[in-house]
């Protein structure tokens, strides 16, 4: 019993510490880099660094905790993250959708998924000798073990359960960022981290293509085009359906009904 919750803390000691080195790194982005395009970079890149490194000590919560002690610590992190990020979204479609909108240009959009890409891919050095150190069981061999696929269903399923979840999540974020209720930020959270459980056992949950590729590309039984297909083109497909989603009359009326209410 000891020795698990020693193994609970390591985790959560790590959680914290690469939430506080992207909190401090996010601050001096901030005073130092004055270009305002060059620093969305910086924060995006941050952002998804800090994103990835926490989820990759998730997976090590979920494989011994289980999906519960997983959620609430999901839950908890991604309320954190909302109030840290400021305009970083650490996620690739949603600079596509500014792009299908019209709100950003096809460079821009791009160079700040480039950024992410990277931020996600380098945070797993770091990682890689956090989890070298082997402070507790649960860390042993994992900074060099050949990861398997979270995709536990055929592609075609697994695209479709990313971009429905992915497109769900989003009109949510939508919706709640017209009516601003109290407690937004929470309920957004619950909403994306009841997703995320819906899915974990068949296609992992991501629905975020940064993140997917972060931790489990490369990862036995997933091939690139198949990774590509469930992560990629599921996620990104999910988000620009959203906006034709989030635009029609049934949810356009439902905001209009609930804010006449709150007047």
């Amino acid at each position: 019993m000891t020795d698990t919750l020693l193994a609970l803390a390591v985790s959560t000691l790590y959680i914290i510490l690469t939430s506080l080195i992207a909190f401090w790194s996010r601050k001096y982005t901030e005073y130092y880099v004055r270009d305002s395009f060059l620093k969305s970079l910086f924060l995006e890149g941050i952002a998804t660094a800090e994103l990835c490194g926490a989820c990759f000590e998730l997976i090590i919560i979920a494989d011994n905790w289980g999906v519960s002690m997983y959620a609430i610590y999901l839950f908890v992190l991604t309320i954190w993250w909302s109030l840290n990020w400021g305009d970083a979204t650490a996620c690739p479609y949603t600079h596509l959708e500014e792009l299908v909108e019209g709100k950003k240009s096809a460079r821009n959009a791009f160079l700040l998924i480039w950024a992410e890409l990277v931020g996600g891919l380098v945070v797993f050095r770091y990682i890689q000798l956090l989890w070298f150190l082997e402070i507790v069981p649960t860390h042993k061999d994992r900074a060099f073990e050949d990861c398997t696929t979270d995709l536990q269903v055929p592609v075609i399923y697994g695209a479709f359960i990313e971009c429905i979840a992915t497109c769900m999540c989003r009109v949510a974020s939508r919706v709640l960022g017209d009516l601003n209720p109290r407690f937004a930020t929470a309920i957004d959270s619950f909403v994306g981290t009841s997703l995320v459980v819906a899915a974990f056992n068949y296609s992992g949950g991501y629905f975020n293509p940064a993140l997917a590729t972060a931790l489990k590309y490369g990862c036995l039984g997933t091939s690139f085009m198949e990774h590509v297909i469930v992560y990629w083109v599921g996620a990104c497909a999910g988000s620009i359906a959203s906006i034709s989603v989030y635009k029609m009359s049934f949810v356009q009326n439902f905001i209009r009904q609930q804010k006449q209410k709150v007047v």
